[in-house]
């Protein structure tokens, strides 16, 4: 179980602020939406938060630790990242593509160690994509590629996991699967961090929510009391009502004649 913090993290491209010293707590046992309007930072953010990207201030550490001082090689088994755009162009299969996600204990070469395949045929499975395992991954319609990166994500059970947009490209059935599926992993003690466009899987499936925009985080914290109509209007410009029932929470963006 993992605690990643933020710390007055300042990020800085060709001079402009992409993220403006943020500060956020993410726990073990909860998904975290990261949310907000194209450009606000959210990839930026999630890239600091993996250890990718080096904060121009600021620092990120995980359960104490600066996450830049930790050892590539364990930092690699402790933490996963699934990146917004995520393409295979070599003609690997399905299998050996989720079987990456092992790395840095799997062999560069060779057949998949039997003590791996429980593990691969577990992620395949979550993922509904064991069906796809001997395809070629470059064959892959983009929905089912999200998915078979979705898996490689899962297979080496981290006890980070960091995935930027992953539902983008899914139908609704494996988009509400794909948010039920990460919503499982933080139940057995993951630290799950989730950056998302669709604000009705996010309210519905996450457990906390930081908002950002132009680079700042504009409200974090649970769900419940984080995400108002108030503050889903500023993040995006325009008039939001929440309406909720026993199936959830629905986002309906109103038009001005709508407006309140």
């Amino acid at each position: 179980m993992s605690v990643l913090k933020l710390d007055r993290v300042t990020v800085l491209r060709r001079g402009r602020k992409v993220l403006d010293g943020n500060s956020a707590t993410f726990q073990a046992h909860r998904v975290t939406a990261v949310i907000g309007p194209n450009g606000a930072g959210k990839s930026t953010m999630l890239n600091a938060a993996a250890g990718l990207l080096q904060p121009d201030a600021g620092r990120v550490t995980l359960d104490g630790a600066d996450i830049s001082r930790l050892h590539r090689r364990e930092l690699a088994r402790r933490r996963a990242y699934l990146p917004q755009r995520a393409d295979v162009d070599w003609p690997i299969t399905v299998e050996r593509v989720v079987a990456l996600g092992l790395v840095p204990q799997l062999p560069a070469f060779g057949p998949l160690p039997q003590r791996f395949l429980p593990a691969i045929e577990g992620a395949l499975a979550s993922c509904d994509v064991g069906h796809l395992r001997e395809r070629p991954a470059n064959a892959l319609s983009g929905g089912e590629l999200a998915r078979v990166m979705l898996a490689r994500a899962f297979v080496s059970a981290p006890e980070l996991l960091i995935v930027d947009e992953p539902t983008a490209g899914l139908d609704p059935r494996h988009a509400i699967d794909a948010m039920r599926r990460v919503r499982a992993r933080a139940r057995e003690g993951c630290t799950v961090i989730v950056a998302i466009h669709d604000l009705d899987l996010a309210l519905n499936h996450a457990d906390d929510l930081v908002a950002i925009r132009d680079g700042a985080i504009m409200a974090a914290g649970p769900i419940e009391s984080a995400a108002t109509p108030a503050l889903l209007s500023a993040l995006y410009g325009i008039p939001v009502r929440l309406v909720r029932d026993n199936d959830g929470t629905t986002v309906r963006f109103l038009s001005a004649a709508e407006a309140p």
